[in-house]
């Protein structure tokens, strides 16, 4: 089978937007290249390895590739694309040139091709995320490995917003609590969650890709009985029955911590909700922030009634914890 490659050359703050874009164009699965110079600063305080060869991406700027099947009406992907790619500028997230290109590849090229770069990570001080054609054994009896087969329609768990997202977890989780994981994608937060001692995760995501994908991470961890994968939004769950919460959801409301790895556009839309389900003194950990959209966020968070407690820092992203008053 064939396919149509889209490269666009953007910049870092923009990738999660641009990829976004893609993906609701109907790409069937999305690259990312960003900056290897000697001059970009590497995070190795888990032991990170960063093996990619280097490459002349410009600093702060990043390649994206987008694929779309044979037979794609590819002339009006690219107008959509570029129209809501010139958005961004009232959103004060600049794209860069953001330059389009076309090529015609065979699978073979690229549904597999990726897999070379993608190796076991430690991302926090006892978790690892692992994935699944890859061999690896725990450094330590605390080591929790999180085995991850994101395909090429999502992340591979290593992007600043999810490490954030999982360090914070792993401090916030004393064991025992009920989650829910808004926007769950692959599936690697609920599952992150799970390992720290979470005693269930609702995990929730309006895409049913991303549902299926989580639903096939988490059997790979054998978390079946731990994690439920629902198609929706947090709004729906809120209004669900409390009898239906114990048997369909597999969490009881209120709860005692909510995550959400999202834009900080889309997080602005559902606080009031999240406050809502959240019990007195529960969590509500957010990343997907980009640090230009931090005080858009803040603001939100503490008009709805939370305290926000810490503030965590990875590159240009930031991951906020917000507590609900007592």
């Amino acid at each position: 089978m064939y396919w149509h490659e889209l490269t666009i050359h953007t910049t870092e703050q923009a990738i999660e937007m641009v990829s976004n874009f893609l993906h609701e164009a109907g790409a069937g699965g999305v690259a990312i290249e960003e900056s290897g110079t000697l001059n970009k600063e590497r995070d190795t305080t888990y032991g990170k390895l960063y093996d990619l060869p280097l490459n002349d991406i410009p600093e702060g700027q990043a390649v994206i590739q987008g694929y779309f099947a044979d037979g794609s009406d590819l002339s009006a992907i690219e107008v959509d694309i570029k129209e809501r790619i010139e958005l961004l500028k009232s959103f004060q997230i600049d794209p860069g040139t953001a330059a389009m290109s076309w090529r015609r590849l065979h699978e073979d090229d690229w549904a597999n091709a990726w897999k070379q770069y993608f190796k076991p990570v430690r991302v926090s001080e006892r978790l690892t995320i692992k994935p699944s054609w890859e061999d690896y054994t725990p450094e330590t009896e605390a080591e929790q490995i999180i085995e991850l087969d994101p395909g090429m329609a999502f992340g591979t768990g290593t992007h600043p917003t999810t490490s954030l997202c999982l360090r914070t977890l792993e401090a916030v989780i004393q064991g025992g609590e009920d989650v829910i994981d808004v926007g769950t994608g692959s599936g690697v937060l609920a599952i992150g969650a799970c390992k720290l001692g979470a005693r269930h995760v609702l995990a929730i995501d309006l895409d049913p890709v991303a549902v299926q994908s989580a639903r096939e991470n988490v059997q790979l961890n054998g978390l079946d009985s731990s994690v439920t994968v629902r198609e929706g939004d947090l709004l729906n769950v809120i209004k669900t029955s409390e009898t239906q919460q114990a048997t369909e959801l597999g969490v009881q409301l209120p709860i005692k911590v909510v995550v959400a790895n999202i834009l900080a556009e889309i997080i602005t839309l559902f606080v009031d909700d999240v406050y809502e389900a959240l019990q007195p003194d529960g969590v509500y950990i957010t990343s997907g922030i980009i640090i230009k959209k931090e005080h858009v966020v803040e603001e939100a968070l503490q008009a709805s009634g939370f305290t926000i407690e810490e503030k965590h820092y990875e590159g240009d992203w930031v991951a906020i914890v917000a507590r609900k008053r007592s």
